[in-house]
């Protein structure tokens, strides 16, 4: 079993972490938030004190950070994790980042001797907490080998996607399909009731023809029809709206990047935009229903 530093113990960071300790590793915490390191150590890991300190003896550091400046930052900085780890250890960011940040500090990695992996993820809150994540993981053939038996510690399905970047290229493909396709059930819900068709109906039929999706089947976004959907709960966050849009932005500006158009996701950002402004950041991504029905 190996010595691990997890930094960054959110909603996603601490299922994660804590599913590691459940595999048997040796888990120390890092996060901003002392409630969430008390959680970790409750579920039998350790708090670290300082950066340098957690790191110095570990042989593998995790990280699930909020944006790209944070994992530079982390890692990079003068007093970062790479001045502080022992030769031999692994790096995997599980953050959702631009690729052009995940290449960047990979590439810094790389220069100083050691293995890393970009490796976000999908599957929510509930797949963090029952380790069903999807990993989509680049970097070296080395790196990947190395990190595949922590990552499936945690998750369910590990997909090599290529090269430093190609994990956070996978997850920006990925999440700007979700978007778009979360938009396109919603639309089609708001206007089944316009029309006076019963919701449970139209799940009935789209879920068993050409409109089927996950949006709809696995995480229909009207209460009734999936009991697990957050719809059900008020739209209680499983995927926050705020990290649906961050992940759509990050769509556009690789896109843009690239030269490559993508109208629908350039509306879907546009759309969540709007959701979000109105003061719904907190809420499941799936409740821009409401927004499109004209009632939030």
């Amino acid at each position: 079993m190996a010595k691990i530093v997890f930094i960054g113990l959110g909603n996603m960071g601490l299922p994660m972490a804590t599913n590691l300790v459940r595999a048997g590793h040796e888990v120390t915490g890092l996060d901003l938030s002392g409630d969430q390191l008390a959680r970790l150590v409750d579920a039998g890991g350790k708090a670290g004190d300082s950066l340098a300190g957690a790191v110095a003896e570990a042989e593998v550091v995790v990280s699930m950070l909020p944006e790209g400046r944070h994992v530079e930052a982390v890692y990079g900085e003068e007093e970062g994790v790479f001045a502080h780890v022992a030769a031999g250890c692994l790096f995997i960011d599980s953050s959702t980042i631009h690729v052009e940040s995940a290449r960047k500090v990979a590439g810094l990695a790389a220069a100083r001797g050691f293995d890393m992996v970009d490796a976000p993820v999908s599957g929510g809150v509930g797949g963090a907490a029952a380790g069903t994540l999807t990993f989509m993981v680049g970097g070296s053939a080395t790196a990947f080998a190395r990190a595949e038996p922590i990552l499936k510690a945690m998750g369910k399905t590990i997909v090599h996607a290529g090269d430093a970047g190609a994990g956070q290229a996978a997850k920006i493909c990925n999440n700007m399909v979700l978007g778009i396709s979360m938009v396109a059930v919603c639309e089609a819900f708001a206007l089944a009731e316009k029309l006076g068709l019963e919701a449970q109906k139209l799940f009935d039929i789209a879920s068993t023809s050409s409109g089927q999706c996950w949006s709809l089947t696995s995480y229909c976004p009207v209460p009734g029809p999936v009991p697990t959907s957050p719809a059900n709960r008020d739209y209680a966050p499983g995927f926050a709206a705020a990290m649906m849009l961050k992940d759509l932005k990050l769509a556009q500006d690789v896109a843009s990047a690239a030269g490559q158009a993508t109208p629908l996701g350039a509306e879907a950002a546009q759309l969540y935009r709007l959701y979000v402004d109105q003061g719904n950041a907190g809420r499941d991504f799936s409740g821009i229903v409401e927004f499109l029905r004209g009632t939030r």
